[in-house]
């Protein structure tokens, strides 16, 4: 875990948290291709399988962050920041089309809802809360960023 840097260990503790809302300390194995996803990860089905079943050693399906850490760490690409933030940058321009320099909340929903269909209406609220702490109904780039990395 030495290798991994503090930005990239604070988005796998907030994946990892996301999935883990009951703080049991662990999340099913059978959720990190979703989460993988999430992250914008690319992987191979097969071999995200084969690294869980080296990583879960007696095979019970839950994965602790540790082991979370070790199996997502075999699959984050590092890609350069300013590559990440120019396409970011170009995705955000889209979405704000009057040149605002904001996005509206509901206009966020719609796009995580597109990036993955499986959150719920919960799930969206409690990232837009997040995102919009002072309940605005508005999100700047920075915040997009944030959110999006």
């Amino acid at each position: 875990m030495a290798d991994i840097d503090e930005k990239t260990m604070h988005a796998l503790r907030k994946a990892f948290a996301t999935v883990d809302k009951a703080k049991k300390g662990y999340i099913e194995a059978k959720d990190l291709e979703a989460i993988l996803n999430n992250m914008g990860t690319a992987f191979d089905v097969d071999d995200l399988n084969e690294t869980i079943k080296r990583v879960d050693i007696d095979q019970d399906g839950k994965i602790n962050f540790d082991k979370f850490v070790i199996i997502a760490s075999n699959f984050i690409q590092d890609d350069d920041e300013e590559t990440i933030t120019s396409e970011l940058k170009e995705a955000f321009r889209l979405y704000d089309k009057e040149g605002n320099g904001y996005i509206t909340t509901q206009t966020l929903k719609e796009i995580l809802k597109e990036l993955d269909n499986k959150l719920s209406d919960n799930d969206l609220n409690d990232i837009i809360e997040e995102i919009d702490e002072e309940g605005k109904g508005k999100v700047d780039f920075e915040g997009f960023r944030e959110l999006m990395i």
